[in-house]
């Protein structure tokens, strides 16, 4: 699945073409990705014709675009209508948000198309590609956030989260993120750092691969105790997270798969850059530097992998898995 890093790269894309812009109408063409909207296709496509995305949000690697219906309301008169539904939209494995213009031919996985307001140099359609049908759309409501900062990442931020995104913490990227409720949190988990970096309930957006990634930058292994760090180990995970993160954002994600592009159909390379993550059995590139010879080792992890050095990252004696 696409990690933080690469959906935030579809944010940043998908705001420059689609905010301020009415959606006209909406093709269906594959009722099994609009199947998380319960009240069916009539009710989708109803909710979304002749509402204008007012933003695009992302906290952790959830999605929205709050939709207003261009009607002033009472409550709200002196800033115009404030958005109650968003548009979610869910990646999956294999899910694209790709803006197009209406002469190129449809892709062969087309699912779901919304013709978007002209605007003069820019495509009028955005579509929602997806060839193994893991992702999908649907429209949710915007609920107030529990602290009453801004739901996520976004232009114009407003204190509304989607729902289905509501029980998820803040990511690293994000500017209301606490590092103080972070550590007390971290603290009182009990468990191993690798599995508390992917617990969405104490920091979002954090997968396997930027965990692997964070977790070699800040020299610590993934067996930590989390109630053994002390605040600057803590810290210094945290900001090894954030940096990876940024890194990959500034070369447009990481792409082990071609399905995942950005939405003008590129994918990312952050992939070269990787130091831990799919390296099993290549030397340590930091140990290489300082001349002592370490072999990246893989390990089973959640059912997933965690790749680490046994040098620069030695295992814990009372590691917690």
């Amino acid at each position: 699945m696409p990690e933080l890093p690469e959906v935030e790269v579809v944010r940043r894309g998908l705001v420059n073409w689609v905010r301020g812009r009415t959606i006209t109408t909406v093709d269906v063409l594959d009722p099994r990705s609009i199947r998380r909207h319960a009240l069916g296709t009539a009710d989708f496509i109803g909710n979304l014709e002749g509402a204008t995305v007012s933003d695009v949000v992302r906290r952790g690697k959830f999605l929205w675009m709050p939709l207003t219906d261009n009607a002033p309301r009472p409550d709200n008169q002196q800033g115009g209508p404030v958005p109650d539904v968003a548009l979610m939209a869910h990646l999956g494995m294999s899910g694209q948000l790709l803006m197009q213009d209406s002469g190129v031919p449809d892709e062969k996985h087309l699912k779901v198309r919304l013709r978007l307001s002209p605007r003069p140099g820019m495509p009028d359609q955005l579509r929602f590609v997806d060839q193994r049908i893991f992702g999908g759309l649907f429209v949710t409501a915007l609920v107030p956030t529990d602290d009453g900062g801004p739901g996520g990442l976004a232009e114009s931020p407003l204190p509304l989260i989607a729902a289905e995104a509501a029980h998820i913490a803040r990511d690293p990227l994000d500017p209301s993120f606490s590092f103080d409720l972070f550590y007390q949190r971290l603290r009182k988990r009990r468990t191993g750092l690798k599995r508390a970096l992917l617990d969405q309930g104490l920091v979002s957006g954090i997968g396997n691969i930027y965990a692997d990634e964070a977790l070699w930058r800040a020299r610590l292994h993934f067996a930590r105790a989390t109630d053994t760090l002390r605040r600057g180990e803590a810290q210094r995970v945290l900001d090894s997270a954030r940096e990876v993160m940024l890194d990959a954002l500034a070369a447009g994600g990481t792409s082990f798969d071609s399905l995942y592009v950005n939405v003008n159909g590129a994918s990312g390379y952050f992939d070269r850059s990787l130091n831990a993550y799919g390296r099993q059995g290549e030397p340590c590139r930091r140990c290489a530097e300082a001349g002592i010879h370490a072999v990246i080792r893989r390990d089973q992890f959640m059912n997933r992998s965690s790749h680490t050095c046994p040098v620069c990252q030695p295992r814990p004696r009372n590691g917690r898995w």
